[in-house]
């Protein structure tokens, strides 16, 4: 007679659910929760067998291969903020991007995904096949969306408090670069024209030109071309000013080759309004 042994062992999984969010382990991977396992009894043979039951009863959440988080199902326990996720999928990570942009307060505009910068050189977890390239990794009814750099430039970061747990995020100065670069990951580029205008003048205005002559001429360009429409003196700029770039570089880099040209700043001014002047 096996119908009273699993019961049994659901209730020794389910044990095992409480112990994990009693230690705060939102997140945990099957080495985690094979250490505890003992102390609810549950024998390591069944661990696997009884993850699987977990998962199937909405008791846990699988993140990726050997990753899970407890589900906002479990009485008494916070689930895993996106953003505390975010950091448990991949190291040498920080929210960038548009969630940046909406954590900063300098969009209104609330972003569909959470946006991750992370290094080149780490593995992320992906969707297989070639249809879901760049749409992002799904989580529940969350995407989390990777834009992998080199790890050189990876920086302009800071330390916050999402609930219980400590996370990284690029500071503002970062996060507007990052939309001038690639303002897909950001809305569009409006919006990130938007965020400069938020910022204002509580810019760093040292920390960002630093920031941009780290990253690539264009970029400095772009940067330029903006404070100096915000009204940043001239002689501030020079620094972005005098770095040697071939060739024109699209203001908006995601919009067409349109629109007049602006010798000072090598940018060529494709914004709506101004296209096919």
């Amino acid at each position: 007679m096996n119908t009273g042994r699993k019961p049994k062992k659901s209730h020794v999984g389910i044990d095992l659910v409480r112990l994990l969010a009693s230690e705060g382990d939102r997140i945990f991977s099957t080495e985690r929760a094979r250490e505890l396992s003992p102390r609810v009894g549950l024998r390591a043979s069944y661990l696997l067998e009884a993850l699987y039951h977990l998962r199937r009863n909405g008791w846990i959440v699988p993140l990726c291969k050997g990753l899970y988080a407890l589900s906002s199902s479990i009485p008494g326990v916070t689930a895993a903020h996106e953003f505390e996720i975010a950091m448990a999928l991949v190291k040498s990570a920080a929210i960038s991007h548009w969630s940046a942009l909406h954590h900063h307060g300098l969009t209104e505009q609330i972003p569909r995904k959470v946006f991750v910068l992370t290094t080149a050189d780490v593995s992320v977890p992906r969707v297989r096949g070639p249809e879901r390239k760049d749409r992002g990794y799904p989580i529940g009814d969350t995407i989390y969306q990777f834009i992998q750099v080199k790890p050189e430039r990876f920086f302009g970061t800071e330390k916050i408090w999402i609930r219980e747990a400590r996370v990284t995020i690029t500071d503002p100065e970062r996060t507007l670069l990052d939309g001038l670069s690639k303002p897909q990951y950001c809305g569009d580029f409006g919006e990130v024209l938007h965020a400069f205008a938020v910022m204002g003048r509580h810019l760093d205005l040292e920390r960002i030109i630093d920031y941009a002559r780290k990253l690539d001429a264009a970029t400095c360009r772009r940067l330029g071309w903006v404070l100096e429409k915000q009204g940043v003196d001239s002689g501030c700029l020079e620094a972005l000013a005098q770095l040697p770039i071939k060739g024109y570089r699209k203001l908006d880099p995601t919009g067409p080759r349109k629109g007049p040209y602006n010798r000072r700043w090598m940018i060529q001014e494709n914004l709506p309004g101004k296209v096919g002047t």
